[in-house]
């Protein structure tokens, strides 16, 4: 005989399990959105990491991490280096202690090379400079970084990539390893991030901004992005198995597009066309 109750009770357990298998995939298709593996083996791990997302865990908060996803996800991974939270790209993690040990003695011995691509107020005459100012913590100013003639050695060269009328697209190479380095070097050469919450001037970047005749048709204006401009697009390192050097590369992400796109637009050079790669 049919116990119906026993059919209700599975089916509600059916159901139940549908719905923790759909939430289940709603997480995971959430997780993947804050990052993008771009390569993986048995000894590296990969990432293109969303804006947003801290590389590691930060103060009092161990869970939004890019570092704690990869442990969800992936197991064990030990951490090379790092990028700020609110700047996008890649990201370098070990699968094991022995790559963990070699890889940062690349870095150590700067055999690494970093490139980003910074969009910078202000136009760079220069095809090519280097910046050589020692920084130091800001005293002054909790978690802000600073010239000091007494601070740590700090050397970034920037190349002129795409000129704007009033801004630039450059390419960023950081020889050494400072914290905020190369938003502190740009503004110390006088080309502040476009946008910088502690650095620049201003915390968002709006096309009514350069476009006179902007319309809005009364709606509420978004930014085209809020976050500072700043992408890590390529790691080259050596590979902790055969020694050759593999260099990993991530494209800008949407944001970060939108903003060049429009800069190309309203504000492109009237006798200018992009510098080569």
């Amino acid at each position: 005989m049919i116990d119906e109750k026993e059919i209700e009770e599975w089916l509600e357990r059916i159901e139940a399990e549908e719905a923790e298998a759909e939430a289940e995939g709603e997480r995971r298709q959430k997780k993947r959105s804050l990052y993008s593996v771009l390569y993986e083996d048995d000894r590296l791990l990969v990432f293109d990491k969303a804006p947003g997302l801290a590389t590691i865990p930060e103060r009092h908060d161990d869970r939004g991490s890019l570092r704690a996803l990869a442990l969800q996800e992936f197991g064990r991974v030990w951490t090379v280096h790092r990028i700020d939270k609110d700047t996008s790209g890649v990201v370098l993690f070990a699968k094991d202690a022995e790559a963990h040990r070699e890889l940062n003695e690349q870095f150590r011995e700067r055999k690494t090379e970093k490139k980003y691509l910074v969009i910078v107020e202000g136009m760079m005459n220069e095809e090519e400079m280097t910046v050589d100012i020692p920084l130091a913590t800001d005293p002054g100013r909790s978690g802000r970084i600073r010239p000091s003639a007494s601070g740590k050695e700090a050397v970034t060269i920037l190349r002129r990539r795409e000129l704007f009328q009033g801004f630039t697209l450059i390419e960023a190479q950081p020889l050494t390893g400072r914290q905020h380095q190369i938003r502190v070097h740009c503004k110390a050469v006088g080309l502040p991030l476009l946008v910088d919450h502690l650095y620049g001037a201003q915390d968002a970047f709006y096309l009514s901004s350069i476009k006179r005749k902007f319309r809005d048709y009364g709606r509420e204006e978004r930014p085209l992005i809020d976050r500072q401009t700043l992408h890590a697009a390529s790691l080259t390192v050596e590979h902790p198995s055969t020694g050759k050097q593999i260099t990993f590369e991530a494209e800008p992400p949407k944001d970060f597009r939108a903003a060049l796109t429009q800069l190309g637009k309203v504000r492109k050079m009237p006798d200018s066309s992009r510098e080569s790669d």
